[in-house]
């Protein structure tokens, strides 16, 4: 008895021993699977043709296809909205952009000026905020698009300061054509167009008056013919000087609220951004951090820097989308440098699809490819907000996983709080899901049942996906007219619109079955799918709880809040010395260095 009871004493031990190591290991994961480094890329207006982790054959980006290896492939990811402003917003929130007032009731759907009043509102929580909250450090490299002034040239109201980061370089509107001599310009055709009328009818209007004045049949006062004369004169002047002097107003880079280089030059840009990144990393190696790399490329005006120019298949834009992998590897490389890869969630994307109808002025293809699906930018067919999803965290998340099941880039916002240990805000709608266990392998189901596609401020198309079903539906209520009308996109215009002649209503809607037609080619009739007016019922009844869930807010892309405000232009010297400075030292880029 005595032998069994020492027997029994050593196994009780052995036991306890086995549970207090379970119990640390349990410890080890649940820290190692919270607080980790984030890293944030999104690329601008990449098609998820252009990757070879999506089948691309002939672009080389081995960098990012590492990602795809190492980590999570999802294959349905899909973009709040198929423009830059919108979808950053939503990016950022975890809200559809029409919750914040970011999505236009007018034909403009993006911040086109610095000095514009609109932005995202200090109301909205987004995730820079909150992580900053739980002590991350804070930093946006790159692309902004989301506002920057109020009220005064320097009150920083949609500045990403104000917006949760502790460090910025970059641009706060976007790359325009515009921005790059010998580029062309996006706004010359539209101006064009818009001004032929209104100065048409000035031009009638004085004339006609001068000439009643002469004959004598109406006497009109000389003051109000000379008045009339010098508004229009001025006007003309003040949008001859604005679009003269765009690059200067509205190209330029800043650190935290200084501009540092105005205009903004593309001398080895994405080095430059690069090194800023690389750097921000090296300072917080100790401690968790929040990096969101937002790159130029691939939006137009294209560049490369020497050592990536003529060196792809595809002409300027395969050597930026080649650039933009090389600035990838630098990331990854110093991530493995500090050890920091098992701590580290990185996530690689586009803000939306590729722009089909961007063509030189030569007539090369500045727009990148959709692979199968249809449209692109400005578009809700897949091609407009199919995106690329890729996420790697060594040890956490499954590796060489693909998934298949519709996912947001407002998902982003609740999966990276949670990871944080930061409380989700409990006053709005959060309109993203926690994406860790769909990517862990614990479900195999999104938690998105469905998806409302905005064209701007309309609701354009719904996504359905059925708890019980394979099937992924999709309804159009209008789709864009392509011009020409055998084409993918809308040439004529450079991007497509989304109301009145711009487009065609379908009643009943179209409806597709993405899981057998993505390519969005045949839309199924009564006649091919029995359940077509149950499954339209179905949609109607989510389209109604979902536009009870709005509430009115105010519209931040209003033509009062997109159009040109002199008293709001940063100038980092004078109107009247062009706006120049270049005070942006690259001091050594040996780090980061091409080759």
């Amino acid at each position: 008895v005595f032998h069994l009871f020492l027997h029994t004493r050593e196994k009780m031990r052995l036991l306890l021993f086995l549970i207090i190591c379970q119990c640390t290991i349990n410890s080890v994961n649940t820290h190692h699977a919270s607080n980790p480094n984030v890293i944030l890329l999104m690329a601008d207006d990449l098609g998820i043709g252009d990757l070879g982790c999506y089948g691309n054959r002939t672009l080389r980006t081995p960098n990012i296809d590492k990602l795809a290896e190492e980590g999570v492939t999802l294959t349905q990811h899909i973009a709040a909205s198929p423009l830059c402003t919108p979808s950053r917003a939503a990016f950022l929130t975890g809200r559809y952009p029409i919750r914040s007032g970011m999505a236009a009731f007018s034909r403009v759907g993006v911040f086109l000026f610095s000095a514009s009043s609109g932005g995202l509102p200090s109301e909205e929580i987004t995730f820079s905020k909150l992580l900053k909250q739980r002590g991350y450090a804070t930093a946006l490299i790159g692309k902004w698009h989301l506002g920057m002034n109020c009220e005064s040239s320097n009150d920083f109201c949609h500045h990403p300061l104000s917006h949760g980061f502790d460090y910025f370089y970059g641009l706060t509107v976007t790359n325009f054509r515009d921005c790059k001599p010998g580029q062309g310009s996006v706004f010359l055709k539209g101006v064009q167009k818009s001004l032929v009328i209104p100065i048409q009818i000035a031009g009638i209007t004085l004339v006609s008056l001068a000439i009643v004045q002469y004959i004598g049949l109406l006497k009109v006062p000389f003051q109000a013919l000379a008045y009339c004369l010098l508004i229009t004169a001025i006007s003309l002047a003040v949008l001859v000087f604005f679009f003269y002097h765009f690059r200067h107003l509205n190209c330029f880079l800043m650190r935290d609220h200084q501009i540092i280089q105005q205009p903004l030059s593309y001398e080895n840009l994405t080095q430059r951004l690069t090194k800023e990144a690389v750097q921000l990393i090296g300072r917080n190696t100790d401690a968790p951090f929040l990096l969101v790399l937002s790159y130029l490329h691939v939006h137009t005006a294209l560049y490369a820097s020497e050592s990536f120019r003529g060196k792809s298949k595809h002409g300027l834009y395969g050597d930026a989308v080649e650039e933009m992998d090389w600035s990838v590897g630098q990331i990854l490389d110093v991530l493995e440098k500090y050890n920091l890869s098992n701590k580290t969630l990185v996530y690689f994307t586009s803000d939306q699809g590729a722009h089909v109808e961007e063509i030189s002025s030569s007539g090369e293809v500045h727009g990148g490819y959709n692979g199968i699906y249809k449209g692109g930018k400005s578009m809700n067919w897949e091609g407009g907000i199919r995106v690329p999803g890729l996420l790697r965290w060594p040890g956490v998340i499954q590796a060489g996983a693909c998934i298949d099941e519709p996912t947001s880039n407002m998902d982003i916002f609740p999966t990276i709080v949670k990871l944080a240990e930061a409380q989700l805000p409990s006053d709005r709608i959060i309109d993203g899901h926690d994406l860790m266990p769909l990517l862990q392998g614990k479900v195999t189901r999104s938690n998105h049942e469905f998806l409302f596609h905005y064209c701007n401020a309309y609701l354009n198309a719904v996504r359905w996906h059925p708890g019980n079903s394979e099937s992924v539906w999709k309804v159009f209520f209008f789709t864009p007219n392509f011009s020409p009308e055998d084409s993918n996109g809308c040439y004529d215009s450079h991007v497509c619109f989304c109301h009145g002649g711009f487009i065609t209503r379908h009643d009943p809607p179209l409806l597709f079955d993405l899981s057998r037609d993505p390519e969005e080619k045949v839309p199924l009739t009564p006649e091919t799918e029995s359940h077509f007016y149950e499954i339209l019922r179905v949609i109607h009844l989510a389209v109604d709880n979902h536009t009870r869930s709005l509430h009115a807010v105010p519209d931040q892309l209003s033509w009062n809040n997109l159009l040109w405000k002199p008293w709001l232009q940063p100038c980092c010297s004078s109107l009247f010395q062009s706006c120049y400075c270049d005070y942006d030292s690259e001091g050594s880029l040996s780090e980061v260095h091409p080759g």
